[in-house]
């Protein structure tokens, strides 16, 4: 996946870029500054880009696939082994209390668990710098 933006400011090793907001970007939780303007990603110079110039960003393909299952697969995994469990498991302990109920309770329990557990997760690998964006050419002077 590549995208075209402008540089708007460069700290060591990364800059700033500026590029077209998409449709995605409005449920996107990936940390960019999104603005009427635009979205600023951060992204390493590999190309040795200056403050103003059009450039090209490169983000790796199966990065986003690993995300994409990463943010909806482990939570839609999350509820079925939580709703199993509650069903199979948990009900036996509360016999008043009707099973699908329990299965219910239990698979949004494990659901939004699972969601504080991604949140973390990201956390980690947004410190990895294999999984950032790169710079990969200057268009424009």
């Amino acid at each position: 996946m590549d995208e075209i933006g402008i540089v708007k400011s460069v700290n060591g090793p990364v800059a700033t870029v500026s590029v077209e907001k998409k449709s995605a970007c409005e449920s996107c939780k990936a940390g960019c500054k999104v603005s009427d303007s635009g979205v600023e990603i951060e992204a390493f110079n590999e190309a040795k880009a200056s403050v103003g110039q059009r450039v090209r960003i490169e983000m790796k393909p199966y990065l986003y696939l690993k995300g994409s299952i990463l943010i909806y697969g482990i939570p839609a995994l999350a509820l079925i082994i939580g709703a199993v469990i509650g069903k199979e498991f948990i009900s036996a302990f509360f016999t008043d209390i009707d099973p699908d109920m329990v299965s219910a309770i239990s698979g949004f329990a494990m659901f939004f668990l699972s969601f504080i557990i991604v949140k973390v997760w990201s956390m980690r690998l947004e410190k990895k710098t294999e999984y950032k964006p790169v710079i990969a050419e200057v268009l424009e002077q």
